[in-house]
């Protein structure tokens, strides 16, 4: 399975900075241990071991932050949920909740990440991200070894209004020349993505609302 690279990149970091192991970083990202380690088998581990008191309030710290993050995620929950109906009358917004049930990343409780090579879709997501978040979006440009990276950075700049310098490129780990491919993706393939905790638990709160609509009706139109 080919993981997002912001991914690798997001463990690197935290095994640098944090001096995670691989079986912390492995639960933090919820990925394997096995990805992990072939992401981190150049950079050892120097962290020194903490005392036993040191250890025992880090373990009473952690338990209290995640008992905080646990209850700011429930109440964003909550409150999302009670926004639906509400949400749901503006144009779109039931387009978004579905298209992220189909196409957006889940895997991570702290971010919200969509990836697509049509326009329409990353504008549609792009628009929505930007009105319900107000931490900064980042883009990431997955392209083919012959495109130009530069006029595809142009071209999606003009579609989402940003400078198409702020686009990372990502070449795909899969390239090589598209001679006798039958289908290629003409611009690249786009993420936006944000780390929002409370956005993401939002999102998950109007996913669930829009499933629970869909199975209602698909129940009332099998009676």
């Amino acid at each position: 399975m080919t993981h997002p690279v912001y991914l690798c990149e997001k463990a690197r970091q935290l095994r640098r900075e944090k001096q995670l192991t691989i079986d912390e970083i492995a639960e933090r990202l919820a990925l394997s241990r096995t990805t992990i380690y072939y992401w981190l088998r150049d950079l050892p581990l120097t962290r020194l071991v903490p005392s036993t008191r040191q250890q025992a309030a880090r373990r009473k710290g952690n338990l209290a932050m995640r008992r905080k993050y646990r209850l700011l995620r429930e109440t964003a929950y909550d409150e999302a949920r009670r926004r639906f109906s509400q949400l749901a009358m503006e144009p779109t917004f039931r387009d978004f909740i579905t298209l992220y049930i189909a196409e957006g990343y889940k895997r991570d409780r702290n971010a919200v990440s969509l990836v697509n090579s049509d326009p329409v879709v990353v504008t549609l997501a792009t628009r929505w991200i930007r009105d319900l978040s107000t931490k900064r979006l980042s883009f990431g440009l997955q392209y083919h070894a012959d495109q130009d990276t530069e006029a595809l950075r142009d071209f999606w700049g003009r579609v989402l209004e940003i400078a198409p310098e702020s686009i990372q490129l990502y070449r795909k780990t899969n390239s090589g020349r598209l001679n006798g491919r039958m289908w290629r993706s003409q611009h690249g393939l786009l993420t936006v993505r944000v780390s929002d905790t409370l956005l993401r638990a939002k999102l998950q709160a109007w996913m669930d609302c829009l499933r629970e609509e869909w199975r209602l009706n698909s129940s009332v139109d099998g009676a």
